[in-house]
């Protein structure tokens, strides 16, 4: 099935709402499909020559738009079999750990994107976004050399091309990777009006307690409803070197458990990474907790405190209800600051104004 085909069949079982800036993108896409299928039938996949001058798409809009949800359906239904989607975030950190096992030297780069594509034909990006100096540095090289090699590239930001890196130290050596995205990738504005993912939220609760069949059974609904109804996949987030998977993401969703965010020995660190990767987190099976289990509710504070500062959107699924999930005395005083953070994430102003 194509992309285009799998977005109308969306449309008809309602799953999605009928959206022009939305299907703008969706033939953009297919307009890539085509391409590569052209590609991989004329010369087996990708040779040296390129039937394609536009290698990918660049999607860029405010949250809530469908950016990542029209990008992972270009994913799944594409036949292209060495295909990534990664958050750009965690593919900078890979990265910098090439380079800097490499000891960084001149060929290090030339050497990290002949990798890539012996390994990748497809690779798609959520939440493009250029931070920092280093990074800024290392793009243009980097992608003009994966372009070159026959790789197409999808990226999703919040940011248009030009926006990118705006006011950064030295951004005039940062100008050349803006003219390369704008000259080899398609930019589509996905510029309606409606955040879908802030509507269905605010049209429902966002706590649910107990947990049972029936609270799953809605929490399941909730989280297919916003993950546009696509498969879940699996995520890796690298922290220092470190690993966290999680298994149930889609469209920068994640459904995580109590016992893999607050029963791990994780911190902040972790957190702050976890919370830059996802807009919205389903956070699930919270149990009520005594003076026994002092490290799980100082993990539970920590990542509530994430949670709350990125503004992230969370559905949450626990045992009891906010003023019961602590009994103990150890922390008494700092969860009375979390409780009220969760408190206020159910209001509709928190959710208005969430990523």
């Amino acid at each position: 099935m194509s992309v285009l085909e799998a977005y109308k069949d969306l449309l008809k079982d309602g799953t999605i709402a009928p959206d022009p800036h939305q299907e703008s993108a969706i033939t953009a896409l297919q307009d890539i499909e085509v391409a590569a299928d052209e590609e991989q039938k004329k010369r087996g996949f990708f040779r040296k020559k390129q039937t394609s001058d536009v290698r990918g798409v660049y999607m860029y809009g405010g949250v809530g738009r469908g950016k990542s949800m029209v990008m992972d359906l270009f994913f799944h239904e594409s036949n292209i079999d060495k295909k990534r989607r990664i958050h750009f975030h965690e593919f900078m950190i890979e990265t910098h750990d090439f380079l800097h096992k490499a000891k960084e030297d001149d060929s290090a780069l030339m050497s990290y994107a002949k990798e890539i594509a012996r390994n990748t034909k497809l690779l798609c990006f959520d939440e493009f976004h250029v931070t920092n100096v280093a990074d800024a540095m290392i793009l243009s090289r980097l992608f003009t050399a994966l372009l070159e090699s026959g790789i197409f590239v999808i990226a999703t930001s919040n940011w248009a091309p030009d926006d990118l890196y705006k006011d950064g130290l030295q951004r005039v050596r940062f100008l050349p990777f803006i003219d390369l995205l704008k000259e080899k990738l398609n930019v589509v504005h996905l510029s309606g009006a409606t955040d879908y993912r802030q509507e269905v939220l605010i049209a429902n609760p966002t706590y649910f307690h107990p947990f049972g069949p029936e609270v799953e059974k809605t929490v399941d609904a909730l989280f297919q409803k916003l993950a546009g109804g696509e498969a879940l996949n699996a995520q890796v987030l690298t922290v220092k070197g470190r690993k966290l998977k999680f298994h149930a993401t889609q469209n920068g969703i994640a459904r995580a458990s109590f016992t893999e965010l607050c029963e791990k020995p994780l911190g902040a660190e972790d957190y702050i990474t976890f919370v830059q990767a996802f807009h919205t987190v389903f956070l699930e099976h919270i149990p009520k907790m005594g003076y026994d289990r002092r490290n799980e509710i100082k993990r539970f504070i920590t990542l509530i405190d994430a949670l709350y500062e990125a503004k992230t959107k969370v559905i949450f699924m626990a045992e009891a209800s906010p003023d019961k999930v602590y009994s103990g005395n150890d922390h008494a005083f700092e969860f009375e600051r979390t409780l009220s953070r969760i408190n206020e994430m159910q209001s509709t102003e928190y959710l208005e104004n969430a990523q």
